[in-house]
């Protein structure tokens, strides 16, 4: 599976004004700089918990529908949380792409991954790679209080980190700080293998 974001967040869970307020500052020359370490908080917690903060839009493109899909009609998502389905396509021979009927499939949402599940036996690609696009919608919601406050609390934490040790050479696969990692844990999905 090959995953292309389309819509980022419109909004970051953590505003420039509260990130100012839990460091003390007051001056704006700093900005740009808290700006950025935000939005590098928020990626970094999104990957340690392997879930998205606020609303965005994904692609997911397979060269082939997996086997379990075909066995059992069901298609699971990675994505948590898991909010809509906006369209399943399947590129057919000669590169032309059949968008499935939304009365063939149902994706409800969930806290957690999702899965599609197909009401009939899904078509097969006609075409070795990339065969199929699955686009979505994940993410806690639109606004920054959808986003749970530990999660948020996490980003801050991590700015401040980040804002106090600035330039040091440390070791760039270093774990979390302590107190940011445990706001996320309790929503870090684990990885079945």
């Amino acid at each position: 599976m090959i995953p292309n974001l389309l819509t980022a967040p419109a909004l970051e869970p953590v505003s420039l004004d509260e990130a100012k307020a839990w460091l003390r500052i007051d001056a704006t020359d700093e900005d740009p700089l808290l700006a950025a370490l935000i939005v590098s908080a928020r990626l970094t917690l999104e990957a340690y918990t392997r879930r998205f903060f606020v609303t965005q839009s994904w692609r997911m493109r397979l060269d082939a529908w997996p086997a379990q899909t075909l066995r059992r009609g069901a298609l699971a998502i990675p994505f948590a949380p898991f909010r809509s389905l906006s369209a399943v396509r399947v590129y057919e021979s000669g590169d032309v792409a059949r968008t499935l009927d939304s009365a063939s499939f149902r994706a409800a949402p969930a806290r957690d991954a999702g899965r599609v599940v197909f009401l009939s036996p899904p078509p097969k690609p006609g075409r070795p790679f990339d065969g199929i696009e699955i686009d979505l919608v994940a993410g806690y919601g639109d606004s920054p209080a959808d986003t749970p406050e530990p999660l948020r609390r996490a980003i801050l934490a991590l700015v401040g980190h980040w804002h106090e040790n600035r330039g040091d050479a440390g070791d760039a696969s270093a774990p979390l700080p302590t107190i940011a990692m445990a706001l996320a844990k309790p929503f870090r999905r684990e990885r079945l293998t």
